[in-house]
């Protein structure tokens, strides 16, 4: 079998670039399902496990906790076999995760649960590791963050359909009366009528995972070049010859908790939405459009970055108002109150700005990514797998928002998201300007 040879993305023709950034949208859109179809996972496991706030969102934790885990490993990986066969091996564990979901379902235990969700995500960490460096690099690094919105479209939009299409074969019309009727059940009763609930996962995760067995073979015989991200430039490498440690980056490690943040931030907006909306008064059969509204308000940020990105306005400008506005809507989030009734539902006006948190960080990952990764040269695989190691706060902050919500309550558990903004803010302005920790 002959080698895969590593190309310079210079050497790409234009055919050969667009070819590459529809198949890394196509991994985006697969991204953005898995992934976002936690947000109605979240409420429905709630129920049929009967768990609190904080237990309920280990969902998420052991979805994403294998980021901090695996994305350094992934880099090896990628390095050791390159990008497509890493992929490869990534949509295998990721097709094992959703087929653990079977024996968990069967004996509804949530733990098997929680370790399907951990495999899941130990795929997409590899998957992600590779593909957002070809995102970062296959073209003018100043129309990176243009780039990046466009694969923003594909996984937001996946999320838009992945909470509706998954409610859709999971919930039954009934299902409103069951839910408030399992309080008054008698416990062999109730236990059978969760038993049902639950197992109704077992065929939508069965054909997820035949479809990421398939997809790790489509991708490995793709088209896509291997990128060679291993050479510099002779400028990089003069100003690299010094560098022996991927810590040796401030902007890079400064970036990468910006991404902890800001996930943990967008994560928080989606996954939360709806039991934010249940302490209202607002159901579950109605509340289940949220998420899928703050991921249609999260696509238009990206639309407006298209648009304006790099001709209008900056890349490191529109980051600056976006964290800003995240920290405006937080607030109002917090000291809003009062019904209002938009798009057919009548609900406290503060749901609304939850939503809107999608617009606020719509471009931040796509300012902060190529802000980070500028100048790494022959480290760029690892510096990414540093920023992927940001994820993780996708599993962390969701802990914390449960924690403050079952100690004090849902609104005031958004105060957690303030800081975050603060930080995001501050990276955004100055600190991806810092090139040593040396005092100046």
């Amino acid at each position: 079998m002959s080698k895969t040879i590593a190309v310079k993305v210079e050497s790409l023709s234009q055919r050969d670039t667009w070819i590459s950034i529809g198949i890394i949208g196509t991994l985006f859109f697969i991204f953005g399902f898995v992934s976002w179809v936690n947000a109605i996972l979240i409420p429905y496991f709630k129920i049929a496990f009967t768990l609190s706030n904080f237990d309920s969102y280990l969902v998420a934790f052991a979805f994403y906790i294998s980021y901090l885990v695996m994305s350094v490993p992934s880099s090896y990986l990628l390095k050791a076999v390159g990008f497509k066969k890493g992929m490869m091996f990534g949509f295998f564990a990721m097709a094992l995760g959703a087929f653990i979901f079977i024996p968990a379902a069967m004996g509804r235990t949530y733990e098997v649960f929680l370790l399907g969700l951990f495999t899941l995500g130990t795929g997409l960490a590899v998957l992600q590791t590779a593909a957002n460096p070809y995102v970062t690099v296959l073209g003018p690094k100043e129309r990176a963050a243009q780039r990046i919105s466009v694969m923003g479209i594909f996984n937001k939009g996946a999320g838009i359909l992945a909470p509706i299409i998954f409610a859709a074969v999971i919930l039954r019309v009934g299902d409103t009366e069951l839910f408030q009727q399992l309080e008054t059940m008698a416990e062999a009763e109730k236990n059978a009528a969760l038993d049902e609930l639950i197992r109704r996962v077992i065929v939508p995760y069965a054909v997820v995972g035949t479809v990421l067995l398939a997809l790790g073979i489509l991708v490995r015989f793709s088209p896509l070049p291997e990128i060679d991200t291993e050479h510099e430039s002779i400028e990089l490498a003069e100003a690299n010859s010094g560098k022996t440690s991927i810590l040796q980056f401030p902007h890079l490690i400064l970036g990468a908790v910006g991404i902890f943040l800001h996930v943990g931030t967008q994560v928080i907006a989606i996954d939360t939405v709806i039991a934010y909306a249940n302490s209202f008064g607002i159901g579950l059969m109605e509340a289940k459009v949220f998420p899928s509204y703050t991921l249609a308000s999260t696509i238009l940020g990206y639309l407006i970055g298209i648009s304006l990105i790099p001709k209008v306005i900056s890349q490191v400008n529109i980051l600056r108002i976006c964290t800003l506005l995240g920290s405006v809507f937080t607030l109002l989030i917090i000291f809003t109150s009062g019904q209002v009734t938009l798009l057919g539902i009548t609900s406290d006006v503060s749901i609304w700005f939850v939503v809107l948190l999608g617009l606020a960080n719509s471009l931040v990952w796509a300012g902060i990514w190529p802000l980070a990764l500028d100048g790494l040269g022959r480290f760029t695989k690892l510096g990414a797998s540093v920023m992927i190691m940001g994820l993780c706060g996708n599993a962390i902050m969701p802990l914390i928002y449960g924690y403050l919500a079952d100690l004090y309550d849902v609104r005031m558990a958004y105060w957690i998201l303030f800081p975050c903004y603060m930080y995001l803010v501050f990276y955004a302005v100055y600190g991806h300007k810092i090139r040593t920790w040396k005092a100046a």
